[in-house]
């Protein structure tokens, strides 16, 4: 099997922090993260810095990231304007988003689902830079509840320009059968199929595993188990990056990441927050230990 780990942290991770990092700090996490080995860091958003003060200054992060050749870099879009400024800078990948339902469009990004939809489609059409399309709350919303597989597949047929489909439970609501039943769904319209997982109720590294199985080929997670949707009430963070390659390691999965460096990113990452984070195998170690 082989898989490319995309570490959200940057984005995902820090935009449901209390506190502010300025963009040198941020971008010093990106670089981090690359010199673990990273194959692709998502390292901003370009959204509005009034709804997310957290994301406020992406162009400044993009500009202060020590780039290396191996590792892909991304930022994530709503619209036009996100997409558009996005396209000013240097990043590599443009990762543009909607919602699986009316109600998370219009709170997430003041549209409707099929407003949104329109919106995606001609980003991705347009867009000269590898595009992926992620589906939020494709497992479950937190004002409609279950969201119709159905849906998240026909969304994703008439979007199918982007490059790849990554499926995100965005409130961490999913369980391995569904998950592995939507990836194969929506793989076979022929695109690569990626997964996105909240561990808010414990099912996170369970969900990865099962996507992997179905024949996903891009797991998100977020370094020492930050995240959340400031837009998702109870949204929490999402796998955390140094567990997933533990894992994923141990079964014999080749990430080509260093988890003792991506170790010690979330130890200076605790540091830089002042408190303890989610994740889990920075704090124990790997097994068997280094010698």
């Amino acid at each position: 099997m082989a898989v490319v780990v995309c570490d959200v942290g940057p984005r995902d991770g820090l935009q449901n922090e209390r506190d502010v990092l300025e963009p040198p700090v941020r971008a010093e996490l990106v670089d981090r993260l690359a010199a673990a080995g990273l194959p692709r860091v998502e390292a901003a958003s370009f959204v509005d810095a009034a709804r997310v003060p957290q994301m406020a200054g992406a162009e400044d992060v993009v500009e202060q990231i020590q780039r290396r050749p191996e590792t892909e870099y991304s930022g994530l879009v709503l619209n036009r304007r996100g997409y558009e400024r996005l396209c000013a800078t240097t990043l590599d990948r443009v990762n543009v988003t909607l919602g699986a339902t009316e109600t998370f469009n219009r709170r997430n990004a003041n549209a409707s689902l099929e407003e949104a939809t329109e919106r995606v489609a001609e980003i991705v059409a347009a867009s000269e830079r590898p595009a992926t399309l992620t589906i939020s709350v494709a497992f479950g919303d937190p004002w409609e509840g279950e969201v119709d597989p159905d849906r998240v597949v026909e969304l994703a047929g008439r979007l199918d320009a982007a490059d790849e489909i990554v499926l995100a439970d965005t409130i961490g609501v999913a369980t391995p059968g569904r998950v592995r039943r939507l990836v194969e769904r929506v793989r076979e319209l022929g695109k690569p199929v990626g997964g996105h997982f909240h561990n808010t109720r414990n099912t996170g590294f369970a969900n990865a595993w099962a996507a992997l199985g179905a024949g996903a080929t891009v797991l998100d997670a977020a370094v020492g188990g930050l995240g959340g949707c400031p837009f998702a009430p109870k949204a929490t963070g999402n796998i955390a990056t140094e567990d997933l390659v533990y894992l994923l390691e141990r079964e014999g999965v080749d990430t080509g990441i260093d988890l003792g460096a991506l170790a010690a990113v979330s130890e200076w990452l605790e540091q830089v927050l002042g408190r303890q984070l989610p994740g889990q195998v920075y704090r124990a170690g790997a097994f068997p230990a280094a010698v």
